[in-house]
């Protein structure tokens, strides 16, 4: 008996750039810029709490597993991180109503156990609604086909293409890929490491980690840091003027960009696998990223908001 066929993933080549009127690119980019701040402002501290490695590489395995294409994988994650933050709050304010109201407290344990038991179910859902974009969720209030920093990535190589970038958008495209990946698994790491240099200090107080949130959640942020990461390893000579054109698209300071880039570079340093491009020596990310943004080009680092 023949085996079922499974549907072809889309290679890196079947993604076009350049395709796109640039009115529509402005407007895409002014839209995305909108949705970012709102997001960054809305920041809780609860998020980000169910981007842990093990819950990102079962949805990534599960989505691979299924033919799906990549945006889905990072949808699946920002969808199931959303619905848990959900189910806490709900939980949490029925605790607090029944507090205030002095009624019978439910039995949390057995809460607590229903919410770890349906988690696969839940995760696996994720994954099947993220797989259809244009459906809503009206009774979470939240739209299903949520940004994920990928649709970042995409439309700033979009506009950089226009700008005339030296390293081209298709080339970068695949190293950005690999990278969101390497972030997304290692969430925690990054960003840790991001907020132990914002600050200078080795240990972060528990206030500057709850007001760190919003730099998690910054998008435009990642995005920007993957790409010029990305440059960095395909041309570091490069790097100074991919770096340059993101600074003017977003407004984000350059070493802003370079300290993201560092971060991102230093996780991936020594991760690659014989046949593939070699790693990038610390000291010469350190040291080519630091004369990036000498005192000429600064204009302030990464700040929680």
């Amino acid at each position: 008996m023949d085996r079922p066929v499974r549907p072809r993933l889309a290679s890196l080549s079947d993604f076009q750039f350049g395709a796109v009127a640039t009115e529509t690119i402005e407007d895409a980019l002014l839209h995305f810029a909108h949705q970012n701040e709102q997001a960054v402002q809305e920041a809780a501290g609860r998020m980000g709490s169910f981007r842990e490695t093990r819950i990102v590489e079962f949805v990534f395995l599960l989505s691979e597993q299924w033919c799906l294409e990549k945006s889905v994988s990072y949808q699946a994650v920002e969808i199931l991180e959303r619905f848990m933050i959900k189910q806490a709050e709900n939980i949490c304010r029925q605790a607090s109503i029944q507090l205030r109201e002095k009624t019978e407290p439910q039995n949390w344990r057995a809460l607590k156990e229903q919410l770890f038991n349906k988690f696969i179910l839940r995760l696996v859902s994720c994954v099947q609604l993220a797989s259809k974009l244009s459906f809503h969720y009206k009774s979470l209030n939240f739209q299903i086909n949520l940004p994920t920093p990928l649709a970042y990535v995409e439309m700033l190589l979009e506009v950089l293409g226009y700008n005339g970038c030296l390293v081209p958008a298709t080339q970068l495209y695949a190293t950005c890929l690999t990278l969101l990946d390497l972030v997304y698994l290692l969430h925690e790491p990054v960003y840790e490491s991001l907020l132990r240099a914002s600050i200078e200090n080795s240990t972060p107080s528990q206030l500057q980690g709850e007001k760190f949130i919003s730099v998690k959640e910054d998008f435009m942020l990642l995005a920007v840091g993957i790409i010029a990461a990305s440059a960095f390893i395909q041309n570091h000579e490069c790097w100074s003027q991919v770096a340059g054109h993101l600074q003017s698209i977003t407004g984000i300071a350059l070493e802003s960009i370079a300290e993201l880039s560092y971060a991102i570079l230093t996780h991936s340093v020594g991760t690659s696998t014989p046949g593939r491009q070699r790693p990038v020596p610390p000291h010469l990310v350190a040291g080519a990223l630091r004369a990036a943004t000498s005192p000429t080009h600064k204009a302030g680092g990464i700040h929680p908001k």
